[in-house]
């Protein structure tokens, strides 16, 4: 879409740089997600205990995507 003078408005995008600490977290999330993951694949734990420690991870690391995240395997 132009503007009057008929330039295009130029479009901006709101990133921000991920902190080391978020970054830290987003590792540390997937860390303990795989090492959960394992754990039910071998029979260790139930899938409500998955999603269980899997809602306590979220709120532990607090990764960036977790609301969109799905709460079931």
């Amino acid at each position: 879409m132009a503007n009057h003078m008929g330039e295009k408005p130029e479009i901006r995008r709101g990133k921000k740089p991920i902190s080391q600490e978020q970054l830290q977290r987003e590792l540390d999330y997937l860390r303990a997600q795989r090492i959960l993951e394992t754990m039910l694949d071998k029979g260790l734990i139930s899938l409500s205990e998955f999603n269980r420690i899997t809602a306590l991870n979220r709120r532990s690391f607090s990764p960036a995507l977790a609301e969109i995240m799905p709460e079931i395997r």
